[in-house]
């Protein structure tokens, strides 16, 4: 579904701007539009895109947050303890 925005004149002249209806097409969204505010004149009307905002948070999130969590903590990570131990299995 998209989102259309519309700048309307109703039947008795009034303007109504910034007037948001979800459809498939815009086809849809004017009779939306025309059920709502029966014989209003379309003036403007443009698809909106979503503006792309993250939410919640994914694996990598968690890894880089958990990574930053042990950085500033001073404490190593868990994988930085597994490569001294490797190393040190190699070395001695």
């Amino acid at each position: 579904m998209n989102k259309y925005g519309f700048r309307i004149r109703t039947r008795s002249g009034g303007m109504v701007e910034n007037l948001q209806v979800h459809a498939r097409d815009r086809a849809e969204a004017e009779g939306k539009i025309h059920q709502i505010y029966r014989h209003c004149e379309i003036l403007e009307c443009q698809e909106v895109t979503p503006t792309l905002k993250k939410e919640g948070l994914d694996l990598e999130d968690v890894i880089a947050l958990i990574n930053k969590q042990d950085s500033d903590s001073g404490q190593p990570s868990a994988s930085g303890d597994q490569s001294k131990q490797k190393q040190d299995e190699i070395e001695g």
